[in-house]
């Protein structure tokens, strides 16, 4: 996959060996004596079998999953799987009155660990945490921090699991105290936009999750968010989904005249 994304300097390893030995993947030399590995079309019949037995091995949440994380790369957002973030949500004993909003504290008001008994006392009664494991998160790639809108959006591709999540309002909760947007994602006609409560967003699949058309059937309310230092290690710590399609990898002192032509 990674020739493929980038034909580029052969590494001189043992599995180019193999890989040119087997036919597999080719190498090229420019006039400028410049090396480059490219996918020989015995190379790319074998790696489109390879995306098909992952696919057909893969669920449909992790399919579906896949496909919006795409989706986002290629509109120019930095998107994860996957990960396992502690986050702040409303105790069952905090419930709001009906029609209220619930007020949790601001992310960076609570400290994740407590390095002494006074700390933990001096915290406030109200604060819970649990770990979110949001399905895709992502940012938008940017170098401002406010305009970074961190989005989470959740997968469901069963009712009685979707039912389930909108149940538990703490997993709910910590996922909108982790972002921006929330937006739930599933197969059109698993359930009504006016199943799921207003302020998350609403996008319906349809037919194939693997290649049906996305629709937006309801935009995400958007709340003010910074994200908390310890997310900042958390995304630190993981591998970002890859672009789907890469740039070519220019050559390193080719001349500009061999580089526009090739």
């Amino acid at each position: 996959m990674a020739i493929w994304r980038s034909g580029g300097w052969p590494s001189k390893d043992a599995l180019e060996i193999e890989l040119l030995a087997r036919g597999w993947i080719t190498l090229s030399i420019s006039a400028g004596g410049h090396e480059t590995l490219q996918l020989t079309p015995a190379g790319l019949e074998l790696l489109g079998q390879a995306r098909q037995r992952q696919k057909r091995s893969a669920s449909a949440h992790d399919r579906l999953a896949e496909r919006v994380a795409t989706h986002l790369v290629d509109a120019g957002r930095i998107v994860w799987r996957e990960l396992s973030l502690r986050a702040q949500f409303l105790s069952r004993d905090e419930v709001p009155a009906e029609g209220a909003a619930p007020t949790l504290t601001a992310p960076m008001a609570l400290p994740l660990t407590f390095d002494t008994p006074e700390q933990c006392e001096a915290a406030p009664a109200k604060a819970s945490w649990r770990v979110a494991r949001p399905d895709v998160f992502s940012i938008r790639n940017t170098s401002v921090e406010a305009y970074l809108q961190p989005t989470v959006h959740e997968i469901k591709v069963g009712r009685a699991d979707l039912l389930s999540d909108l149940r538990h309002a703490a997993k709910r909760e910590s996922y909108q105290w982790l972002c921006c947007e929330c937006t739930y994602v599933f197969p059109a006609g698993l359930a009504e936009p006016q199943e799921i409560p207003e302020e998350l967003g609403v996008w319906v699949v349809h037919g194939d999750v693997d290649s049906g058309r996305l629709e937006v059937l309801r935009p995400a309310r958007h709340s003010p968010c910074q994200l908390p230092f310890a997310v900042w290690m958390a995304l630190a710590k993981a591998t970002p989904v890859p672009r789907s399609i890469e740039p070519q990898q220019g050559h390193l002192g080719q001349p500009a005249d061999d580089a526009a032509g090739s």
